[in-house]
């Protein structure tokens, strides 16, 4: 019987207060968010870190004093297997900045034995910052641990229809819940974490993949078209990033005296964003803007849609060719982007 294993990665978060500076230099570290060369770039990742612990540090005693990023991703894999039913299939989350991350997966891939492997991004919307910086850290420990088994990468799956589905379903109560706390049809407000617009100016596809999943979205739920916006929330830092932010586009609201649906349409876990970022900050960001109601979509978490439509995700790669194509093939990146599609070759 072949043995596969899906490795499924997403961003990973510190599991005490004591973690969240190593965390955060761990992530200032990934030359995929800061370019410079060593070792300069371990100094200002070792200052960021330091810097930006203390904020850090009171959102995750916000909850609890660690992300639950970690358990989310677990009960996501759990799913996942159960979806596959594959005797000889095991699905391995995988951190990017915290345990446990591509080394440790490496060497509990290698103990299993695997005849292949799938890469599987929780991250639906390709980008170099997360995506392509988890397949390079994955192939470096992959290299080291010595594994050989032929791997496939699942690149992006942006208006995959039971990722879209899951959105539909969550979005759709999320409007009911502030239509019934506001007179009249609320604004939905698609939110994506942002990214620095170099970044996208140097041919990353994440905002225009967002714009395809908010697009597809409206477009199965039948919402007018100046009844929704996407926006971009978790800027940090002194540069120009993409817009228009979600703090922008609240305050809108509160000018037009209209309620909002929030839906996280880049995550699909539960963590500091959603539950602090999203339910909390920008809650009373909105009730200071004279928003008239407030709701805020759940990630699509374990939705039997969602996970059904990551197995299917899976079966493709296992079928098919190197990399799997979102939309049946078709490349929704544009042209000279980069592209997971170039990261599997």
């Amino acid at each position: 019987m072949t043995k596969t294993a899906i490795v499924l990665f997403n961003l990973g978060g510190p599991d005490s207060l004591d973690a969240v500076e190593p965390f955060l230099f761990n992530l200032f570290c990934d030359p995929a968010i800061i370019g410079l060369p060593q070792p300069l770039r371990w100094v200002v990742a070792r200052l960021a870190a330091k810097r930006r612990a203390r904020v850090a540090r009171d959102i995750y005693a916000r909850l609890g004093g660690s992300s639950p990023l970690l358990e989310n991703t677990r009960r996501q894999a759990a799913a996942l297997a159960a979806a596959l039913g594959r005797d000889e299939a095991r699905v391995f989350p995988c951190m990017r900045y915290w345990h446990p991350m591509a080394e440790a997966v490496a060497a509990e891939v290698r103990d299993f034995a695997p005849d292949r492997i799938v890469l599987l991004p929780l991250y639906p919307q390709f980008s170099s910052t997360t995506t392509r910086s988890s397949v390079r850290a994955w192939r470096q420990a992959a290299d080291a641990a010595g594994l050989k088994a032929p791997t496939k990468l699942v690149c992006c799956y942006a208006t995959e229809p039971g990722f879209l589905a899951a959105l539909a379903d969550r979005t759709r109560g999320a409007v009911a819940e502030a239509a019934a706390a506001a007179a009249g049809a609320p604004r939905v407000l698609f939110s994506a974490h942002g990214l620095p617009k170099r970044v996208v100016a140097r041919g990353d596809p994440y905002q225009r993949q967002v714009e395809h999943t908010a697009t597809a979205l409206a477009a199965w739920l039948g919402l007018a078209p100046d009844g929704w916006t996407v926006c971009y929330q978790s800027r940090v830092g002194p540069l120009e990033w993409i817009g228009p932010s979600t703090e922008d586009e609240l305050r809108r609201a509160g000018r037009d005296g209209v309620a909002v649906a929030v839906v996280p349409i880049a995550f699909v876990s539960e963590h500091s964003e959603t539950l602090v970022e999203l339910d909390i900050d920008y809650r009373e960001l909105a009730r200071r803007a004279g928003v008239p109601a407030y709701a805020r979509a759940a990630t699509v978490g374990t939705s039997p849609a969602f996970i059904d439509g990551l197995a299917d995700l899976v079966r493709g790669a296992i079928d098919g060719a190197a990399a799997v194509r979102p939309e049946s093939g078709r490349r929704r990146c544009p042209a000279g982007a980069i592209c997971g599609l170039d990261e599997a070759a």
